[in-house]
């Protein structure tokens, strides 16, 4: 009889020394994420707090300011030059979706059946290696009125333009959407052909056999089984160009009359050339929030119609 207890004390004590090397266990899991964890509090998550309280003062820079409560808001909307920014930034995406992920996308469909599509692919993709700013330069030339590129060769084919393409909206803005897709199009392009390699054969083959090709099978077949991998180059390149900023300042510095002006350069304006600091963090949690808004909503949008596919 005195066994019974001695085997059930034993077993309470295994079960706590199992419940101590589990506990430890999960502490070490912790340690190891305590790091990541610090750094994405220390420069995400306290910046972001930081920057909502800021929009809520009239901060200059020099001094903390005083709480304003929603003035800056309420100010941002009355502002010609913010709805300008806006409806820039409107533009800077929409281009973007259409040049980069479109022209991505057939360029990945036409390069993976080249034979010479490996030099193709690094031709295209050389761009992306250069800063925003290096690229702003090249096509600050390159549009330049008098002696640009685009104007001589323009004149060159009988054509006598004189358009100010960086001077004259919305033209100006247009011309940037072009030399941000000019950089940003070789890794849609990349990522395109990541998704076009590893999709699956049988539906592609089962298709062909059934007299599907070209066009016809690229529609019902492939860009279907594509989606995941659209809905991530849509994400990232929509959230790029919201926030896009040194291509804009080198080329124009949202000039003239800030007609060129997006979101990210009206936020850098307001903050540090007007030393407006409560006024440009209003517009950076403007910028923020609808940048979330729309990932949130296209991406659950996108992954909901994979999942009817599926």
């Amino acid at each position: 009889m005195a066994e019974a207890p001695l085997a059930v004390h034993r077993q309470l004590a295994a079960s706590k020394v199992a419940r101590r090397r589990l506990r430890r266990r999960r502490a070490t899991g912790y340690l190891y994420l305590l790091p990541m964890v610090a750094l994405v509090g220390v420069f995400l998550l306290y910046p972001a707090v930081k920057t909502v309280w800021v929009a809520l003062t009239d901060a200059t820079g020099t001094n903390a300011g005083s709480f304003v409560g929603l003035d800056n808001f309420s100010r941002l909307f009355k502002d010609p030059a913010f709805r300008t920014s806006v409806r820039n930034t409107i533009y800077w995406v929409i281009g973007a979706l259409v040049l980069q992920v479109g022209l991505g996308l057939a360029l990945a469909v036409v390069l993976s059946n080249m034979r010479a599509g490996d030099w193709l692919k690094r031709l295209f993709y050389l761009p992306y290696a250069l800063s925003g700013a290096a690229v702003g330069v090249i096509w600050f030339y390159i549009f330049n009125p008098d002696n640009g590129l685009l104007t001589s060769g323009l004149h060159w084919v009988g054509l006598d333009v004189h358009t100010r393409w960086l001077a004259d909206p919305p033209i100006n803005t247009f011309a940037m959407i072009f030399a941000a897709m000019w950089q940003g199009l070789g890794p849609a392009m990349v990522l395109f052909l990541v998704g076009l390699q590893n999709l699956p054969r049988e539906p592609i083959e089962a298709a062909r056999v059934d007299g599907a090709e070209g066009f016809t099978l690229f529609r019902h077949i492939t860009f279907p089984l594509l989606r995941p991998m659209t809905a991530i180059v849509v994400a990232i390149t929509m959230i790029n160009n919201f926030k896009v900023f040194d291509l804009i300042w080198v080329m124009t510095q949202g000039g003239p009359y800030r007609s060129s002006e997006t979101l990210a350069v009206t936020m850098y304006r307001e903050s540090f050339v007007s030393f407006s600091v409560g006024y440009g963090a209003s517009v950076a949690v403007v910028l923020t929030f609808v940048v979330l808004i729309l990932s949130v909503f296209y991406l659950r949008s996108m992954f909901r119609r994979v999942e009817a596919d599926q």
